[in-house]
């Protein structure tokens, strides 16, 4: 359930019914808006006496959460949350449309270098790379681990870029919070629960893919572990489902998009280039995401996809991401955004 504050209700005001949740056994979490206050209480709560939250001062009512996923659900935040993708940095979720991009994997300091300079002359706000790779196959290239986090560093120190850079695991979590700006959870690990609530003990925002046989509320469920645990900087990635088609990797389903605006208040990010599996239906993919209400794309980009270690054939190439963000820029104006 969600405690309404009255407008004008003050931070004792607010202190006070959060005492109160605390002492019946509930977890707390306040919501400040620009109108009012609400504080979500979750938990059992068979044992909350409402008459005594109902009748604190200023309380204005108190109403159920009716979503399985509690924090993330509209029904606890109206208005979208906007996150910062590093401190002092571009956001995701306002207005601006946030263009995140770059390989797979990291190979060598000159491929990601030159990408990271890519990346930021064509608009974009954050350079992802993989340092950890989880791969279907044992015996592909598994990452540089540490020694490519170094590079990521590097990259953002020379561009600004923010960084996204996955974690495949607990015992990776402090290390790439240590580099990185933004952690990824990738779909093979998105009902992996233990990490899900390692990430949620960070105070880095998390990119949370969906799983490639996940519904939509499997999805927001393990987003809600991820703020339970006590971030709420979390952002949802779209990036295709397990279908019957073969002419695409995945089916990339772009209804989800306005369904999880109606839905959630999290960010929206779509990912076209695990979402085709092809390099040239990636610039159709984005334009389309754009249109549907995404707040971000997530793309893989290449300086030479043909020599690269992975996803090679839906990594577009540096010349290929510039001249999309043009096209990007017309339809983000259209639907009353900007990038």
């Amino acid at each position: 359930m969600i405690v309404v504050m009255k407008p004008g209700a003050t931070q004792q005001d607010v202190q006070h019914v959060a005492d109160l949740v605390l002492e019946f056994g509930l977890k707390e979490h306040t919501i400040v808006g620009t109108d009012r206050t609400v504080i979500a209480c979750i938990g059992d709560k068979r044992s909350v006496d409402k008459s005594a939250l109902e009748n604190a001062p200023m309380v204005d009512r108190i109403v159920p959460i009716l979503a399985p996923y509690k924090m993330a659900s509209k029904e606890v935040r109206k208005t979208a949350s906007e996150i910062s993708l590093m401190p002092g940095g571009p956001t995701i979720g306002g207005a601006k449309i946030a263009v995140i991009a770059g390989p797979c994997s990291v190979e060598s300091r000159d491929q990601i270098l030159r990408t990271a300079q890519a990346v930021a002359d064509a608009g974009g706000v954050a350079l992802r790379g993989g340092a950890f790779k989880p791969r279907t196959s044992p015996y592909s290239f598994q990452g540089m681990g540490e020694e490519g986090l170094e590079l990521l560093a590097e990259a953002r120190e020379r561009t600004g870029l923010a960084i996204v850079t996955e974690v495949i695991g607990v015992e990776q979590v402090e290390v790439c919070a240590a580099y990185s700006d933004v952690l990824q959870i990738g779909a093979r690990n998105m009902q992996h629960y233990p990490l899900l609530e390692a990430m949620g003990r960070q105070d880095k925002p998390v990119l949370l893919k969906r799983g490639m046989s996940a519904k939509l509320e499997e999805w927001l469920l393990a987003a809600e572990y991820i703020i339970n645990a006590g971030n709420p900087n979390v952002i949802l990635c779209e990036r295709g489902i397990r279908t019957f088609e073969d002419y695409v990797r995945n089916t990339l389903p772009l209804a989800v998009v306005p369904e999880l605006k109606e839905r959630t208040h999290l960010p929206v990010v779509v990912d076209p280039s695990h979402g085709t599996g092809h390099a040239h239906l990636v610039p159709s993919m984005c334009k389309a995401a754009i249109a549907a209400g995404a707040d971000g794309l997530i793309v893989e980009c290449h300086p030479d996809p043909e020599r690269a270690t992975s996803d090679g054939a839906q990594s577009i190439t540096p010349g290929a991401l510039y001249d999309l963000m043009t096209p990007l820029r017309r339809i983000a104006e259209a639907v009353g955004r900007e990038l």
